[in-house]
């Protein structure tokens, strides 16, 4: 199977959209960890004043993460799904948060301008086909000395991490997926993670693209050393970025 791709992921995750919030809660301490990332920017304690953009928002799950570290925040929430933006439309939000129907990489044509005091991208990077491109765009989003922290699968490196990933997929990820009539999705899922960059990698990946600071912290529980935080910042003064 390849993997998919704008419209057709887009498409897959609408499908998907009406069960997915009851697959993820079977993953033990999914929000908690989306919670742990989005305290990681380590913006002011209610964020008053600071304007955010969460990429890739999903179903809000996210967004709620962002919510709670600073409450008072204005959080700009996007997604490709039209059908996952329906559902995180129907939760109770906090009037500074808005959804944006947009592709990552066509955020200016949906009117998602910058600037930015931080942005949030969980499980994003590895669905996108230019992960460059979209990192080149967030930076230039955020104001400089800006913050950047992207929750993300990224293997670290060790066998015992990806036969770990394997058995979840086999045992529990896919199995869920075609149980829900979306094994298309989950396929791609499971394979997404085997594709993507190592922890590593995608580090390099972020200072390439001119984030400074750039640190690969762990996540707790079965998903040490499969899920990380990655966090950044925009320096000061801006460096020239490889293309």
């Amino acid at each position: 199977m390849t993997l998919l791709r704008d419209q057709a992921l887009s498409a897959a995750f609408d499908h998907a959209a009406s069960t997915y919030d009851r697959l993820v809660a079977a993953n033990p301490g999914y929000h908690a960890q989306l919670r742990r990332s989005a305290r990681r920017l380590a913006l002011p304690w209610d964020g008053l004043g600071l304007r955010l953009l969460d990429l890739g928002c999903g179903t809000g799950a996210s967004t709620a993460a962002l919510a709670k570290a600073v409450p008072l925040a204005e959080i700009v929430a996007v997604d490709a799904s039209a059908g996952m933006l329906e559902r995180a439309a129907t939760k109770r939000w906090s009037a500074g948060v808005s959804f944006v129907h947009a592709r990552a990489e066509e955020l200016e044509a949906a009117g998602v301008t910058g600037p930015f005091d931080a942005v949030f991208a969980a499980y994003l990077f590895r669905n996108v086909t230019d992960p460059d491109a979209v990192l080149r765009t967030v930076r230039g989003l955020l104001l400089p000395g800006g913050r950047l922290a992207v929750h993300e699968y990224a293997l670290g490196g060790s066998p015992a991490h990806r036969a770990v990933w394997q058995a979840v997929c086999g045992g529990i990820v896919r199995p869920l997926g075609a149980l829900c009539g979306d094994a298309r999705l989950y396929r791609h899922l499971a394979l997404s993670v085997r594709s993507f960059d190592s922890a590593q990698a995608f580090a390099a990946r972020m200072a390439r693209q001119g984030f400074s600071d750039v640190r690969v912290l762990p996540v707790p529980g079965w998903q040490t050393g499969i899920v990380h935080t990655f966090a950044g910042s925009v320096p000061e003064t801006l460096p020239a970025v490889a293309r």
